[in-house]
Order: structure tokens, then C-alpha cells, then sequence
């Protein structure tokens, strides 16, 4: 059995992850839901999109053979008091700006683990901490479950896909290329010789500079399975953003292995 996690309004990329669960399990279960343990104050739970019907849709048609859909107060009635941590990992890039994030994350996780109890559990590689974070507690906490990344699908212009792609207007959307724009201007300057994490830095800080309708919330080289910053980049780097456009907020990465 294959697991693919969502908080639904599905797009490609959560259509790709059925498929791929599709292809190396006998059954896929996906499941949507909007957990209010992962968003924190003023953060924009009460308008997250939603549209049930639409996803159902679009996750039969990928592949899936049945859907997880339950309530908050099935998931956390009133006397639940358990939360699942996995420090370290959780302290940079997104959880600096979301403190309390990952906590959400990782006890929702957990118990879509116990209550469906899948062999495989496919996440996106845009949400690249998060990915690390489920990995680990997985390993730590001895799982039996094959935690499992997938390649991020992107728009034809290169925008990554997001559910909360939704909140962006059409000077917004437009804005919001120069995420992956300087992402592959750093990643170019890597690959033709520059190993100095400082001076990559600095060229996506220019090139986002560029889009005033475009806040950077974080610019970040860490290696992707620690999270822990790179100050020159040799082996395996990631090379990860994030940034508030108008109502959105974007993630977005690239993945390097840099000869050492």
C-alpha cells in the first residue's frame, strides 16, 4: 500500500505522486486534509483553498483506490495531548519563520501512519525540509514505512506548482518566476565553479531584488538531508528558498551534487 499525503486542492504535483505510488504499490490511499496543528497565528488556515469534490476527481484519475478524508475533531478530539518533535532539523529555513510548524506536521504524519498504515509514503521534493524532517522521524522512531521523495513538477514557465499558487494575481504569478529563475542562475554558477555558499547567496538576493512584489523570507545553501548550512559546497547541497508574494507564500529548490 502506497500513501500519498495532501491538505487536498490537488494539482499536478500531487497527481504525480498517486502515479508514482500507483506504479510500485497494489493499492494507493491518499489523503486530504487541512490540519490546523501545522499553521500558526494570523497564518491562513480559515482560507486555504478547498474543494473536495474536484480532488476526489483528480485522484482517481491518477490512481488512486481510496481516499482518507477526515474531520479536525476526528483527528484531534478533545482530550488528545500528544505532539511528535523532531528537533535539529526543524530549526532553519522554515521552521525559523514557522516555529511551530514541523510539530504540526510530524503528529499528523505520524498518525496518517498508524491509522492507514502504508509501505510506502511519497512526499513532494519542493517541500525539501519537510521531506527530511518525515524521513528522519521515520528512521527514529523505527517506522515501518518507506518514506520516499519525488521530483518537484513544475509550470511550463518553471513556477513550482502549489496549492497556494491560487492566491497569486497575474502580476504576482509573473513575479513569482524569479524564484526559480535565480535558483537556476545559482545553480549555474555552482556547476561552472563557484563553491562559496556566501557568494551564491548573493546572486539570487540580486536577481529576487529585481521583483519588489517579492519578499524573501529565506535564501538558504544546506545540505538536504541535515539541514545544516553549507559554507562551501562540496557533495550533495541544496539550494532553497522561500518568499511572501502578495497573499503566498512559495517555496521553491534545487538539488546539487557538486564533485568534492
Amino acid at each position: 500500500m502506497g500513501l500519498v499525503p495532501t491538505m487536498g486542492y490537488l494539482h499536478e504535483g500531487h497527481q504525480s505522486l498517486v502515479k508514482q505510488a500507483a506504479k510500485d504499490n497494489d493499492r494507493v490511499v491518499i489523503s486530504i486534509f487541512v490540519n490546523p496543528t501545522q499553521f500558526g497565528p494570523n497564518e491562513d488556515l480559515e482560507r486555504y483553498p478547498r474543494d473536495l469534490d474536484r480532488d476526489l476527481a483528480l485522484s482517481e484519475a491518477a490512481g488512486a483506490h481510496a481516499a482518507f478524508h477526515p474531520e479536525p475533531e476526528i483527528m484531534y478530539p478533545a482530550e488528545f495531548h500528544t505532539q511528535v518533535e523532531v528537533r535539529d532539523l526543524t530549526q532553519g529555513l522554515c521552521g525559523r519563520s514557522r516555529p511551530t510548524h514541523f510539530v504540526g506536521v510530524c503528529t499528523v504524519v505520524c498518525k496518517l501512519f498508524n491509522i492507514i498504515g502504508p509501505d510506502r509514503a511519497y512526499f513532494g521534493q519542493k517541500d525539501a525540509q519537510q521531506l527530511a524532517v518525515i524521513k528522519r522521524m521515520a528512521a527514529d522512531l523505527d517506522m515501518s514505512v518507506d518514506v520516499i521523495g519525488c521530483p518537484i513538477v513544475r509550470e511550463p514557465d518553471g513556477l513550482a506548482k502549489s496549492s497556494r499558487n491560487a492566491y497569486l494575481t497575474p502580476d504576482g504569478r509573473a513575479a513569482a518566476l524569479v524564484l526559480n529563475r535565480s535558483l537556476r542562475l545559482a545553480a549555474k554558477a555552482a556547476t561552472g565553479g563557484e563553491r562559496d555558499s556566501g557568494k551564491l547567496i548573493a546572486l539570487i538576493e540580486k536577481e529576487m531584488a529585481g521583483e519588489p512584489l517579492v519578499q524573501p523570507d529565506y535564501i538558504e545553501i544546506v545540505h538536504p538531508e541535515s539541514m545544516r548550512p553549507l559554507r562551501r559546497l562540496s557533495g550533495p547541497a541544496l539550494i532553497a528558498v522561500a518568499a511572501n508574494v502578495g497573499k503566498a507564500r512559495l517555496l521553491d529548490n534545487i538539488l546539487l551534487d557538486i564533485p568534492e
